[in-house]
């Protein structure tokens, strides 16, 4: 049976304040009026029932999960008490659903991308399921071709194409986020493509590699499907680390059973993590300012602004290239070339009285 599991446990402090610890970025409206995960969740129920969608979040956003997610029945909605990394995220869902269906072919997929345009998103996708179930020793992953020499994203080395199917690969290789001369090499040889950090896999064969690389993470999900009782006992004992680094690229080099394949995704791909990406993505004003909520600015150039209380003005004079976010609680004032740093104030201001998280 296909299942989709929608990836959506990131806190995103690089949106802070905006994103907290009461309202990750995945359920905010950042684009217009519906939330990220509503977004993501639309688009998955074209290739499954509402039924067949899950979603893997925070334990502490389950019940708002399910007042935006409505059409989910609350049992599919797995809370995590704690934050483990995504091989947890991956493995745990895995576990749940192989328990369920031994044969159970299963989509991870994230709450937090703008993919363009959709048809082209569930046609990868609905090719992906078809591979898992025909291949059943694959980790089938989602490549992007690159339109520019991006330092941001991770990449993939595409190997021989697999018979029969135009647009599926072998991988070679995973690499992490390359400087620009890296990057500019990749886009030239026309050889590698984006790391989505989407999947798709029989659960058994993720279970499989799991329990050659990470038996401690195959012991704990395994018996967390048999007993779901004990998760606020085991789930934290679960070693933090990425899926790619402890399944994905062991398994491309040989290191378990499994083999890595790559289904093209010729999507437009933008990752909503940071004000910068933010910024690129809303409508400009002459003067490429980009503003929500009540503001008033003088002489100023290219800055977001972004003010969410309605009976509060921002007014600026001769600010330009800056990032300027007003809750209710928190005022953020930052210089666009700065936003990747807004990490470490959250970590700054959670050491120093936690109320600010």
């Amino acid at each position: 049976m296909r299942s989709v599991v929608i990836m959506a446990g990131g806190s995103g402090k690089r949106l802070w304040p905006l994103s907290r610890r009461d309202t990750p970025k995945q359920l905010l409206p950042l684009l217009g009026e519906q939330s990220l995960l509503r977004v993501a969740f639309d688009r998955v129920r074209q290739a499954v029932p509402d039924e067949r969608v899950f979603v893997c979040t925070g334990a502490e956003w389950v019940d708002v999960v399910a007042k935006e997610l409505p059409e989910l029945p609350v049992a599919n909605i797995l809370g995590e008490p704690s934050g483990r990394d995504s091989l947890n995220a991956v493995a745990w869902p895995a576990a749940v659903l192989a328990h369920e269906d031994p044969d159970a072919v299963v989509a991870m997929v994230t709450a937090d991308h703008l993919i363009e345009p959709v048809d082209s998103f569930v046609e990868a996708l609905l090719e992906a399921f078809a591979v898992a179930e025909a291949e059943p020793d694959a980790l089938v992953t989602f490549g992007v071709p690159p339109t520019s020499p991006h330092t941001g994203y991770g990449y993939l080395h595409r190997g021989e194409p697999v018979p029969g199917r135009e647009d599926v690969f072998t991988v070679r290789e995973f690499k992490e986020k390359p400087d620009a001369e890296t990057a500019a090499a990749y886009l030239a040889s026309g050889e590698y493509w984006w790391n989505s950090g989407m999947f798709v896999w029989r659960a058994a064969t993720l279970l499989r590699q799991l329990e050659v690389l990470q038996p401690d993470c195959h012991r704990i999900v395994t018996t967390l499907a048999r007993e779901p009782g004990r998760l606020e006992e085991l789930y934290p004992q679960l070693p933090r680390t990425s899926v790619d680094y402890a399944v994905m690229e062991p398994v491309s080099q040989g290191r378990a059973s499994g083999r890595v394949l790559v289904v093209k995704l010729p999507i437009s791909w933008h990752d909503v993590g940071g004000y910068a990406s933010l910024l690129d993505r809303l409508e400009r004003d002459a003067s490429g300012n980009a503003v929500r909520g009540l503001s008033v600015q003088v002489d100023g150039r290219n800055n977001l602004v972004i003010n969410d209380q309605a009976e509060h003005l921002v007014a600026t004079i001769g600010v330009s290239d800056m990032i300027i976010v007003a809750t209710r609680a928190i005022t953020l004032v930052c210089p666009l070339g700065e936003s990747e740093r807004v990490k470490e104030l959250v970590a700054a201001v959670t050491d120093s009285d936690g109320r600010y998280a």
